[in-house]
């Protein structure tokens, strides 16, 4: 799909706020109501933006503890992988779930209320899974920057 420069100021105006509508959008960015919403309706429709969400402060709801962990698989035949991508999608716990190259193959956020809880979710969930072999946990201390704003001009192939 091709971006433009009115597409890049959509995204970059929806990443930071989606709840403004078309007519405010297209205002900032010179665009009518209806030209700005067709492109929005294409930029949804073709996947370019997936959803539009509330993003919620973790610790305000008492979700204080954020940790990564490092998950390796006791063998790689050809159904570990899938299986326990498939075992993590039931987790609310972890946010987040990627696989690495290297000496471990998950890399998970996780996010819990305390230290108890996730030791609770270590020992009751995701080590009972029957391909994990290593979990290897670290607790994050601080949170530096945290963003969901992509850098939509710097994708763009000039």
């Amino acid at each position: 799909m091709q971006i433009d420069d009115f597409d890049e100021k959509i995204l970059a105006i929806l990443q930071e706020d989606a709840s403004l509508s078309a007519a405010q959008v297209g205002e900032r960015i010179g665009l009518s109501q209806s030209q700005c919403w067709r492109r929005i309706d294409r930029l949804e429709s073709e996947g370019v933006i997936e959803k539009r969400v509330a993003l919620v402060d973790r610790k305000k709801i008492g979700l204080n503890v954020m940790l990564f962990a490092h998950v390796k698989l006791a063998g790689h035949n050809r159904n570990a992988l899938p299986e326990f991508s498939k075992a993590i999608q039931d987790f609310p716990e972890v946010m987040e779930c990627h696989v690495l190259m290297g000496n471990v193959d998950f890399l998970l956020r996780i996010v819990t209320r305390d230290v108890d809880a996730y030791e609770r979710f270590f020992f009751e969930r995701l080590s009972q899974l029957p391909m994990v072999q290593e979990v290897n946990s670290m607790i994050a201390l601080s949170q530096i920057k945290s963003t969901t704003v992509l850098p939509v001009s710097s994708a763009r192939a000039t």
